[in-house]
């Protein structure tokens, strides 16, 4: 996160912030309503940011969510499936 964010910052004063800012909104609707994001695999869930190409992995647990990944759309698209390995009693 840290680097898309000095990334948009750098290609325009105030879009890292902007970035930032709707990373964190989408995470305070997904803490009140876990269950809104697209269903991946058996408890793994992801939704899209609303203005930019990244999306939030999680893991819907009892009273949490678990942010597995924020990644974005187009590079690399997959790699944090490695994190999942041996965690399935999540």
């Amino acid at each position: 996160m840290t680097d898309a964010s000095l990334f948009y910052e750098a290609a325009s004063p105030g879009l890292g912030h902007r970035f930032l800012n709707d990373l964190q909104i989408v995470v305070d609707v997904l803490r009140e309503n876990p269950g809104l994001g697209r269903m991946l695999t058996r408890g793994l869930r992801q939704t899209v940011l609303r203005r930019f190409p990244f999306s939030i992995i999680y893991v819907e647990l009892p009273d949490a969510i678990l942010i597995v990944a924020v990644a974005h759309q187009k590079q690399r698209p997959g790699y944090w499936r490695a994190r999942m390995k041996g965690s399935e009693g999540l």
